[in-house]
Order: C-alpha cells, then sequence, then structure tokens
C-alpha cells in the first residue's frame, strides 16, 4: 500500500543529481503541484539539485511565470530531455542563451525508449529521425553547447543504417492521476489522455527509485482490475491534490473529454459550428483548413496537429465528416473532436484512448492514411523545418512520427508571418491588405524535420497549403499547383519567393 504524503514532503525525497522522468502532454496530465512543490523547496532549501528532467512531451503552461516550469527557471535542473519546448517560454530561452544543458528528441521514440526503460533495455532501434536533425550525421538534436550527450548513434544492421535511441535511467518518477482507491491502485479516469504511466512507473521500479503520484481523490472500494493504470505495488507515495485542474490553466472537469459523457457525430458537427472562431486574427488559418480538408477521403484515419491544423478538424466537423474519417491526435484519443489551444491533445467525443507508445507504435507502422501538420519553413525542394526557430525554440514534439511514414502529407502555413493581414468574401475573394515580415519559404531550410529526399523514397504524396496558393511536391521539387482567387499570381506569390518554382500548366484556382 503507498504510504500518503504531502507534494511538500514527497519532493523532499528527491536527491541532488536525480533523474526525474516526467508523465506529461504539454497541459495534459500535468504533476503541477508536484512541481511547484519543487520548486518552492529548491528554493527554500538549495535543494534539489542538478537534476536530469526526462519528460516525453514538454510541460504546459505558455506564458511567463507558468509553475510548472519554474523549479527549471530557477535552476534546479541542470539538464533537460523533452520533445517539445515551445509551451515552456521561459525554459526555452534558457537553453537558446546556452544556461542548460538541454536535447530535443522525436516525441515516439522517447515513448517507445520509456516502455524499452520498462523492460530492461538500454536503447531502442528505429527509423524515425534518418536522414532529418535527429540523426547523428546533423546532430542538431543537441541545443547548445552545453549539450555534448549522445543520446541518438547511428548503427547498421542487416546492411540497413538506423537510429539507437538511448533510454532514460529514471530515479524518480513524478505522475498526475485522477484517483488512488481503497488498495492503493492508480487509476486516470478524468484524465482526456494518459501518456506512459505505467511504463514510467515500471522503468522507474525496475531501478529501485521513487514512485510519487499526485490524485484528486481517495476512493472508499477498489477498483475493477481493468481500471486500473498502475497497480499499488508500482507507487511508493500519493500526495492528495483536490485542487488539481483536469487541463492546467482550464478550471473544472469537462466529462466529455473522458468519453463519460459522450458526444455523437451530429452534436461534435454542431459544437464545431457553433464554437468556430470568427476572430479575423484566425482567418488565415480558417482558410488554410478550409482547402486542406479538402484533402480528407472517407476511411480515413488522421492525425490533426497544432497551430493552423487545429482548424482542420472544425472544418471537418463543419463538412459532414466527422463519420467518415478517424481524427487521432498522438496524445493518444482516437474519433472525437481534437481541440486547440491549451486543451490541445484532448479530442471532445473520444471513442478510445491509447497510451502515447501505443499511438506511436501505430503511426511508426503507416497506420495513418493523412495528417495535417504545421511549418516553419520550407525551400525549395520540399524539405521542411517543422520545430526549430534560432530566436524563438519549438521541438519536434510528434512531428516526425506523424510525417516521415504516413503515405499523404498535407502542411498548413501561412505564405507569411509576422503582421500578416488578409480580407475574404466569397465574391472577391482573397486580398491581402499587409504581408508578413517574415517569409515562409526559405532557399534552404535552417533544420531538417520533413525530407523530400525520404518522401520520395517512400513514395509520399505531400502538399503544401497557405491562404493564397497550394504547392505539391513533384519530381524536382516544389510545383506551384492552385492560387486563391483575388491572388496576383506574378506579384503575391512568384515575386516574393527566394527560388524559382515551377508552375503547374494546369494552374487551378481555389
Amino acid at each position: 500500500m503507498p504510504k500518503f504524503i504531502t507534494p511538500a514532503e514527497a519532493v523532499k525525497l528527491i536527491r541532488d543529481g536525480d533523474c526525474v522522468i516526467l508523465n506529461n502532454f504539454l497541459g495534459m496530465y500535468n504533476a503541477e503541484q508536484l512541481t511547484t512543490a519543487l520548486d518552492k523547496n529548491f528554493l527554500e532549501t538549495g535543494h534539489p539539485k542538478d537534476l536530469t528532467v526526462y519528460c516525453t512531451a514538454g510541460l504546459g503552461g505558455w506564458t511567463l511565470g507558468a509553475p510548472c516550469e519554474q523549479f527549471i527557471v530557477h535552476g534546479a535542473a541542470k539538464c533537460l530531455i523533452m520533445s517539445h519546448y515551445s509551451s515552456m517560454p521561459e525554459t526555452a530561452q534558457m537553453i537558446l542563451d546556452n544556461k542548460i544543458e538541454a536535447y530535443n528528441l522525436p516525441f515516439g521514440a522517447m515513448s517507445h525508449c520509456v516502455r524499452a526503460a520498462a523492460g530492461g533495455n538500454p536503447y531502442v532501434i528505429s527509423d524515425v529521425g534518418l536522414n532529418l536533425f535527429v540523426d547523428p550525421k546533423y546532430g542538431e538534436y543537441q541545443l547548445n553547447e552545453r549539450s555534448k550527450q549522445e543520446l541518438v548513434q547511428e548503427i547498421v544492421i542487416d546492411g540497413k543504417r538506423r537510429l539507437k535511441y538511448k533510454a532514460p535511467e529514471p530515479d524518480v518518477a513524478l505522475i498526475k492521476a485522477s484517483s488512488v482507491d481503497a488498495l492503493g491502485n492508480i487509476s486516470m479516469e478524468n484524465e482526456p489522455v494518459i501518456g506512459d504511466p505505467l511504463s514510467i512507473a515500471q522503468a522507474t521500479k525496475r531501478r529501485g527509485g521513487t514512485v510519487i503520484v499526485q490524485v484528486e481523490r481517495q476512493l472508499e472500494k477498489s477498483r475493477l482490475p481493468q481500471e486500473v493504470v498502475i497497480p499499488a505495488v508500482l507507487v511508493d507515495y500519493v500526495c492528495l491534490t483536490p485542487e488539481q485542474t483536469q487541463i492546467q490553466g482550464i478550471p473544472g472537469t469537462d466529462l466529455h473529454y473522458t468519453g463519460v459523457l459522450p458526444m455523437s457525430d451530429e452534436e461534435l458537427e454542431q459544437y464545431a459550428q457553433d464554437h468556430a472562431s470568427n476572430d479575423p486574427k484566425n482567418l488565415a488559418k480558417r482558410l488554410i483548413a478550409r482547402r486542406a480538408a479538402q484533402e480528407l477521403r472517407e476511411g480515413d484515419v488522421v492525425n490533426i496537429g497544432v497551430g493552423a491544423p487545429e482548424f482542420v478538424a472544425v472544418e471537418a466537423a463543419r463538412a459532414g465528416m466527422l463519420s467518415k474519417v478517424a481524427l487521432t491526435v498522438e496524445a493518444g484519443s482516437m474519433k472525437g473532436l481534437p481541440q486547440g489551444g491549451l486543451a490541445f491533445g484532448a479530442a471532445l467525443g473520444t471513442q478510445a484512448i491509447c497510451t502515447t507508445a501505443e499511438q506511436f507504435d501505430f503511426y511508426d507502422g503507416g497506420g495513418l492514411k493523412v495528417c495535417f501538420i504545421g511549418a516553419l519553413e520550407i525551400d525549395a525542394e520540399g524539405n521542411v523545418n517543422g520545430h526549430y526557430n534560432p530566436k524563438k525554440l519549438s521541438g519536434i514534439g510528434g512531428f516526425i512520427n506523424i510525417t516521415q511514414f504516413t503515405p499523404k502529407v498535407v502542411f498548413c502555413t501561412t505564405f507569411s508571418a509576422g503582421g500578416l493581414v488578409i480580407e475574404h468574401d466569397d465574391e472577391h475573394g482573397l486580398k491581402i491588405v499587409k504581408e508578413g515580415k517574415f517569409l515562409k519559404f526559405a532557399p534552404k531550410v535552417t533544420s531538417l524535420s520533413f525530407s523530400a529526399q525520404n518522401a520520395h523514397e517512400n513514395h509520399q504524396d505531400v502538399t503544401y497549403v497557405t491562404e493564397r496558393c497550394v504547392f505539391r511536391l513533384g519530381e524536382h521539387g516544389l510545383v506551384l499547383t492552385e492560387i486563391a482567387k483575388g491572388v496576383d499570381l506574378k506579384t503575391q506569390i512568384l515575386d516574393l519567393l527566394p527560388f524559382e518554382v515551377e508552375v503547374a500548366k494546369d494552374l487551378k484556382e481555389f
């Protein structure tokens, strides 16, 4: 039976130099009370210090001063291994300023490494990341001069080059869940997605480490065995934190995210209609999503990414496609209506919730039919940088797992950024009132998140949708295939591109 203690007592069990593993997906299942207590203890005592923090996604927050990252900001950690950093703005800046050792690895590879660690395997061998920034031949997963560890190595098996990812060696696990039953078993019935809590607990206990779980409530009876996510035997300490929220930054609990209150496709479609954004700032994203959603086909299993792709889910619902396709998010939800903003990772009316590792098994195996994902830079060859801005660190997240093996990839991005202002009506089409300061197209991308060479070898169908035009990946690079009504081909597309682009003979208007 686990022992009940307070978060303040729990964090005193963490030793200097420990590897702390967190079960997080941005604002989902974020052990905020434990990380807040960790920060407080460090500020008061200077301990624990020199921590290595392993988190397969990243900590939620998105704003300066968010409590989840303050223990890092204030100096308790010396090393970070994560897939995503843009939701941690202060931490991201520390990395760019070379103030902390940090690494950026693919979300799915990290999730599979956690599962491997649970089984005593020191590494994972994978094709994920080949010929991309994480590949040792580029070595760009080491985010600054402080970061010298080799977490990814090249290996050749049966004459085929592959990547070997190092599994974590956790000393302490910090996990957020919903309840603990009378026997000490842990369940996550109020969490929109669950991550990899069992593998994290197993990996930590296997090394003789300490598993600490914060929960909202204690039950008087025991759960059915099928409802238990982490057995009591794997849990050392439980912290009752009734103040915890379902999603960080959003008060209350919405049971539509958990399936306790189901929603039909018709209800989800009506919800999308009622909650569609009319904010002029989102007009470009809505236009992009409207065109991108035309790539959907009945029976498709789909991944919806963050940013402009979030609007594709709404457009699919508004077009009556929810019953005809299966929308998924890498966090683990299957079917339903994926959400955006602070709730990204959750899905209203979801019909199933997988562990993250299971979801990425499906993605890496080519189970998706189409994915919709954002882009920071696109070059003439069709390569994409979706993770690295030297002035604002983002992180790869699930980008590589989602795009590398999916038959159809649809990139969704504005043509320019930083002040783009547009107007649109059905009669006159698109009017570009003010061009953005930063063009999303470059002679060569800063870092490789998606390789056109890989895409050709994998026979992928690749589309790049902007608010004013559409490109396809051709044999020799980008091919301009569509232009929005009201847009001038020469002055508003070709003259702005920093490279020559092939224009399709049958250029279409959309």
